[in-house]
Formats: C-alpha cells, structure tokens, sequence
C-alpha cells in the first residue's frame, strides 16, 4: 500500500482535531494556525500531553494549547 493512503494513528488523529479547533476558535486560517503550532512546537506538547488531554473537553484542551502557547511566546525568536 503506498505512503499516501496510510491512516493516521491516535496521537496525529488528536494532533489535527487540535489544529481544526484552534483555527476555527480563533477564527484564522489553516496556514496561520499551522504556523503558531510549528512555531511553538504544540505538536510536541500535544504528543507528551496526549494521554491526559485526549479524554478532556475541546474548551479545556484549546484552553491548554492557549496557555502553551503563551508561555513559549517570549521564547520564540521573531
């Protein structure tokens, strides 16, 4: 079976249910949203945190990633 047709495993599911619902909060697009998670590496938070956020509520995840990203942004060169 080729590369492309691979499914996604649980974490990567979780990791763009994040992303959709951070983009559609903040109301962004999907390329500036990509961007803050590159930017401040929520992907890698998403993973290392997966095995408690997963079985929370969107608000409180979104709520988390927030308070992630706030945290890292004065440690991100611009």
């Amino acid at each position: 079976m080729p590369d492309r047709f691979k499914k996604l495993n649980s974490i990567q599911s979780f990791q763009l249910f994040c992303l959709e619902s951070y983009r559609n909060t903040k109301g962004i697009s999907a390329i500036k949203a990509l961007h803050d998670f590159k930017t401040y590496n929520v992907f890698s938070f998403l993973e290392e945190a997966y095995q408690v956020l997963h079985t929370q509520s969107q608000h409180y995840i979104l709520s988390e990633i927030n308070r992630y990203i706030q945290q890292h942004d004065n440690t991100v060169p611009r």
